[in-house]
Protein backbone atom coordinates (compact mmCIF):
# COMPACT_ATOMS: atom_id res chain seq x y z
CA UNK A 1 0.00 0.00 0.00
CA UNK A 2 1.39 3.18 -1.10
CA UNK A 3 0.71 6.49 1.28
CA UNK A 4 0.92 10.05 -0.03
CA UNK A 5 1.54 13.00 1.18
CA UNK A 6 -0.97 14.88 3.21
CA UNK A 7 0.47 18.51 2.41
CA UNK A 8 0.90 19.91 -1.19
CA UNK A 9 3.98 22.23 -0.36
CA UNK A 10 5.08 25.32 -2.49
CA UNK A 11 8.92 24.78 -3.06
CA UNK A 12 8.74 27.74 -5.67
CA UNK A 13 10.03 31.20 -3.76
CA UNK A 14 8.96 33.58 -6.81
CA UNK A 15 4.77 32.42 -5.99
CA UNK A 16 5.15 32.20 -2.18
CA UNK A 17 1.89 33.71 -0.90
CA UNK A 18 0.18 33.74 3.03
CA UNK A 19 -1.26 30.67 3.56
CA UNK A 20 0.75 28.37 1.50
CA UNK A 21 2.08 25.35 3.11
CA UNK A 22 6.09 25.28 3.17
CA UNK A 23 8.42 22.58 4.00
CA UNK A 24 11.05 24.74 6.02
CA UNK A 25 14.77 23.66 8.06
CA UNK A 26 16.58 24.36 10.98
CA UNK A 27 20.04 24.40 10.70
CA UNK A 28 21.09 22.79 14.21
CA UNK A 29 18.53 19.76 13.22
CA UNK A 30 19.98 19.35 9.80
CA UNK A 31 17.48 18.11 7.20
CA UNK A 32 15.21 17.43 9.63
CA UNK A 33 11.65 18.75 7.65
CA UNK A 34 8.98 20.66 9.37
CA UNK A 35 5.80 21.87 7.23
CA UNK A 36 4.74 25.73 7.97
CA UNK A 37 1.75 28.24 6.49
CA UNK A 38 3.20 31.12 4.89
CA UNK A 39 1.62 34.33 7.17
CA UNK A 40 3.27 37.16 5.57
CA UNK A 41 5.76 37.28 2.58
CA UNK A 42 8.31 39.81 2.28
CA UNK A 43 11.26 40.49 -0.89
CA UNK A 44 13.86 39.18 1.47
CA UNK A 45 11.94 36.78 3.91
CA UNK A 46 8.88 35.15 4.70
CA UNK A 47 6.78 34.87 8.02
CA UNK A 48 5.52 31.34 9.07
CA UNK A 49 3.45 29.54 11.47
CA UNK A 50 4.49 25.56 12.42
CA UNK A 51 1.26 24.34 13.32
CA UNK A 52 2.66 22.89 16.23
CA UNK A 53 2.40 26.18 17.78
CA UNK A 54 -0.06 28.09 15.68
CA UNK A 55 0.58 31.60 17.96
CA UNK A 56 3.78 31.69 17.33
CA UNK A 57 5.36 33.34 14.09
CA UNK A 58 8.92 33.04 12.69
CA UNK A 59 11.10 34.61 10.15
CA UNK A 60 12.40 32.61 7.69
CA UNK A 61 14.79 32.93 4.34
CA UNK A 62 12.75 33.22 0.80
CA UNK A 63 14.05 30.33 -0.52
CA UNK A 64 12.77 27.33 -2.17
CA UNK A 65 13.11 25.48 1.60
CA UNK A 66 13.09 28.09 4.02
CA UNK A 67 15.82 28.10 6.40
CA UNK A 68 14.55 29.57 10.45
CA UNK A 69 17.37 30.29 12.55
CA UNK A 70 18.18 28.40 15.46
CA UNK A 71 17.22 30.96 17.67
CA UNK A 72 13.60 31.73 16.15
CA UNK A 73 13.02 27.79 15.72
CA UNK A 74 14.26 26.76 19.06
CA UNK A 75 14.52 29.89 21.83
Amino acid sequence: MSETCPFDFNFDPATFKAGDTISYRVPSLGDFPFAGTIHAVYPDHIEIIDAGEPGRVMRATRASRPVVANEEALG
